[in-house]
């Protein structure tokens, strides 16, 4: 199943009636390296609308208990962090961080940040995640000072809150409903 040439997305209609595979495989990069969600979806077409689909994957998610949360959180990139600087990013997140402005950043806001990221990271245990669309590089690192106070628990919420943002961002890019 490819999308449309002429706009680059798929109708909800194909991805309703496509086979699994072709399923999963279309929308393997809306929860970051985590096709699973789109798996445990699939059984559930036809959606009437993006949103169906997208509460659909998020009740996925919050049902697929902690351990696979923590997981899905922990394949994202760190902003700004090593994979990007290395290029190891997703296309997804490539497009997403340098959007955000987060490929300008000055040699004192990439160090911030990486300093940032080493901080959450001990504290949580996961890297901070921003759905960075709609922020400069500023708004971000200030997003990013104000939760590193948080609690674990707020920080997990928010975490898989921000995932629910990027998911849809990237479905409203990829489905022509």
């Amino acid at each position: 199943m490819k999308a449309m040439q002429d706009t680059l997305k798929y109708p909800l209609n194909q991805l309703n009636q496509a086979s699994l595979e072709e399923f999963v495989t279309a929308l393997s990069g809306v929860f970051e390296h985590s096709p699973w969600v789109a798996r445990n979806v699939a059984a559930q077409r036809p959606f009437a609308s993006i949103d169906a689909l997208h509460q659909a994957m998020i009740q996925a998610v919050e049902t697929a208990g902690e351990p696979a949360q923590l997981v899905l959180i922990n394949a994202h990139p760190e902003l700004a962090g090593k994979a990007a600087v290395r290029g190891e990013l997703t296309d997804e997140s490539t497009r997403e961080q340098s959007g955000a402005g987060l490929n300008l950043c000055t040699q004192e806001e990439f160090d911030k940040l990486l300093r940032l990221n080493a901080t959450y990271r001990k504290k949580f245990g996961f890297p901070f995640i921003l759905a960075v669309r709609g922020y400069d590089r500023h708004g971000i690192i200030k997003n990013f000072e104000a939760r590193i106070n948080h609690s674990y628990a707020e920080e997990l919420r928010a975490s898989l809150d921000q995932i629910y943002r990027i998911a849809r961002f990237r479905l409203d890019d990829l489905i022509d409903a």
